[in-house]
């Protein structure tokens, strides 16, 4: 009865895996063909700024994994934060988290600048969360300070003086949802899916 019961249960458990593969393949498959809600004026163009040679190879340099674009003409005092870690889902790891704390601290200070945009430059994705790769190679000592440092990243995000646009296209999940939560204002495509899903493992949100 038990072991029957336990069997069920695991093909229960892989039915909802399979439904999920499927569904993720076919959010992905919408790529970028979603209808983003209308932005205002300028900051509607700038999150529609196709990336210059977005990189689709296994590696972006990783000075590449956060591209800052300080837009020009019309859109002067615009700046673009785009994700750019395709191989990962655009995950955050701490070179991401590194880069995001040195292009907030430049824009904090920078009088020129009137709104941030935070975008993927991966098609299908926003932001998949916290690099588990990356965390399970880490000692705990390591965890507690990354988690520190993303969480005081992220507030300093927040807290940016002019007002921060989240423009979603794909999935947001885990610390990738908190990221967009940060920002002023979120604008999604109608395929945007996004969740808090380390709360099915009753583990706190921990980066907002």
């Amino acid at each position: 009865g038990s072991s029957m019961a336990a069997t069920l249960g695991g093909l229960g458990l892989l039915q909802g895996r399979v439904r999920l593969a499927a569904a993720t393949a076919a959010t992905s498959s919408l790529g970028r063909t979603g209808r983003r809600a209308p932005l205002q004026g300028g900051a509607a163009a700038a999150a529609a700024v196709p990336s210059a040679g977005r990189s689709y190879g296994s590696e972006a340099k990783e000075e590449e994994e956060l591209r800052v674009r300080y837009l020009d003409d019309e859109h002067k005092g615009i700046v673009v934060l785009g994700l750019n870690r395709s191989h990962a889902k655009n995950a955050l790891n701490k070179n991401v988290i590194k880069m995001m704390s040195k292009a907030v601290d430049a824009l904090k200070s920078d009088k020129k600048v009137r709104t941030v945009i935070f975008r993927s430059e991966v098609p299908g994705i926003f932001c998949a969360g916290a690099d588990l790769k990356e965390r399970a190679k880490m000692h705990s000592s390591e965890v507690s300070s990354f988690v520190s440092k993303a969480r005081a990243t992220i507030n300093e995000m927040a807290n940016l003086p002019v007002p921060t646009i989240a423009a979603i296209d794909g999935t947001a999940l885990g610390g990738g949802l908190e990221l967009a939560l940060a920002c002023d204002i979120r604008v999604a495509a109608s395929s945007a899916k996004m969740g808090l899903v380390e709360t099915k493992l009753a583990i706190i949100p921990g980066a907002g």
